[in-house]
């Protein structure tokens, strides 16, 4: 499979892994005390980029589907396993490398280690949901590449035409 073809496919599945991630990290969030339920580290990291005419909200979201999904494409492109143990540690790895070293270096947020434990387990705990469901998605959509949408192996059944089922 060509480099390009694997990279679609991996931010393909790095946008759908953000999904369920999403969804747990709004379900977590609720879970934790209230002094530790300030806004997560997309909404956070977003609050100083251009909006784009959108609320900030829906920045936001399409800010974190956007690097689930650049992060998909390094995946796909990089490693040569699909299994789920594979993808959630890729997972904690965009974890680590993002909260305990680009966002803090660039100075956008202040390290993971800063924060309170419970919301770095929230935060490890999505990005291992996600990691999990990038690698299952990966594998999928490369099955589906190779089988369902290769080329045709039997000629295509020839279709009538309509109005010849018309009485």
């Amino acid at each position: 499979m060509k480099p390009l073809d694997r990279v679609v496919l991996g931010v393909l599945a790095g946008v759908a892994a953000t999904l369920p991630m999403t969804i747990a990290m709004r379900q977590l969030h609720a879970r934790l005390p209230e002094s530790e339920r300030y806004p997560l580290p997309p909404r956070e990291i977003s609050e100083d980029l251009p909006r784009l005419g959108l609320s900030a909200a829906t920045a936001t979201l399409a800010y974190h589907f956007a690097y689930g999904g650049a992060a998909g494409g390094a995946f796909a492109l990089f490693s040569r396993r699909r299994d789920i143990a594979t993808g959630g540690l890729f997972g904690v790895g965009v974890w680590v490398a993002s909260y305990l070293g680009w966002i803090p270096l660039a100075r956008i947020l202040r390290p993971g280690t800063d924060h309170p434990a419970r919301r770095n387990a929230l935060m490890l705990a999505v990005h291992l949901v996600w990691g999990g469901g990038l690698a299952a998605g990966l594998r999928g959509l490369e099955d589906a590449r190779e089988a369902s949408f290769a080329r045709a192996t039997s000629p295509r059944p020839v279709l009538k035409d309509r109005a010849e089922k018309t009485p």
